[in-house]
């Protein structure tokens, strides 16, 4: 078999592994409007899952390293799984308060508030075409937010924070390449738990809502991340990226078609604006296109930066 027969397949497989995950992690809406739980409930609930089926990916890929891969983490590790819970808990949090749409919308603003992020703290340098990425994803949570009032200060809060701790989660990850992300991830979840079971009400949930508890965390962040895991290393981010966004399409559809649950206008405005920055931000660099179908692309290591919530 030709190399030019293995890049393609490899391509291929790549890319279909990113779709599948688009749509495992688009289903986070529909299932959680499913849920009779108290809203600590939902997040402990989803995180005990998750924590079982990251645990059990992080033991298929590092065997009897597993124990090192969670020791080795460091401070850096430690940061990343305390970004990801808090964006990890304040994501099915919000979808509580706020629409699907304004939560995946607004969340798909993270990487560009991470390159900000990056140019503040680390001087990052952030080309033309960044910045107007930049603008255009400010312009765009801005008409969201300035939508979501009506619904409450948390409908606002909640997928800002989500947001924001999910940048800092994309900062530490570029610039700590050692830190191992699955490990960090099935930390994140333990942190979840412990965090919101205090407030768990074990009684507000049905035998139907521990099952969409495990889909949740099984299907939606495990399977999703395992997928991501395998996708990102055979194809390039701004692949990723964009392939990621059938996240932002389907998840408001899917909650749309079962329950009616129609977007405001400043949603879907601010939305379209979002996607369109992600789409300025991810498409290719001159400098990078040439690199476009080198081999070495299949060697990546998994980026954070797609990880979804």
């Amino acid at each position: 078999m030709t190399d030019s027969t293995l890049g393609q397949r490899a391509d291929r497989d790549g890319r279909l592994a990113i779709l599948l995950a688009a749509l495992a992690w688009s289903t986070a809406g529909l299932a959680q409007r499913g849920l009779d739980a108290s809203a600590a409930t939902q997040v402990a609930g989803r995180a005990v899952f998750a924590t079982l089926a990251l645990l059990l990916v992080v033991v298929l890929a590092e065997r009897r390293r597993t124990v090192e891969a969670f020791r080795t983490m460091g401070r850096w590790g430690l940061a990343m799984a305390v970004f990801l819970a808090v964006s990890s808990g304040a994501f099915l949090l919000a979808l509580n308060y706020a629409t699907v749409a304004n939560v995946l919308f607004m969340q798909a603003a993270a990487p560009m508030l991470a390159a900000l992020l990056g140019w503040a703290l680390l001087s990052e340098r952030i080309d033309g075409r960044t910045w107007a990425a930049l603008v255009l994803a400010t312009g765009g949570v801005v008409l969201m937010a300035a939508g979501s009032f009506e619904a409450g200060v948390l409908a606002v809060v909640l997928p800002l924070v989500v947001t924001v701790s999910f940048a800092a989660v994309i900062v530490i990850a570029r610039h700590r390449r050692d830190v191992s992300m699955m490990p960090a991830t099935c930390t994140s979840q333990v942190l979840v738990v412990v965090a919101f079971l205090p407030f768990v009400s074990f009684g507000t949930a049905s035998g139907g809502d521990w099952a969409i508890f495990a889909a949740l965390g099984v299907g939606q962040m495990g399977v999703g991340l395992a997928l991501l895991t395998r996708g990102a290393r055979l194809i390039p981010p701004a692949d990723v990226a964009v392939i990621s966004l059938l996240e932002i399409v389907l998840g408001p559809l899917w909650v749309w078609l079962a329950y009616d649950e129609q977007p405001t206008a400043a949603t879907l405005v601010g939305g379209a604006v979002v996607a369109a920055a992600v789409l300025l931000q991810a498409g290719p660099r001159a400098s990078t296109r040439a690199r476009a179908g080198s081999p070495q692309r299949m060697t990546r290591s998994p980026s954070v930066t797609e990880t979804q919530n």
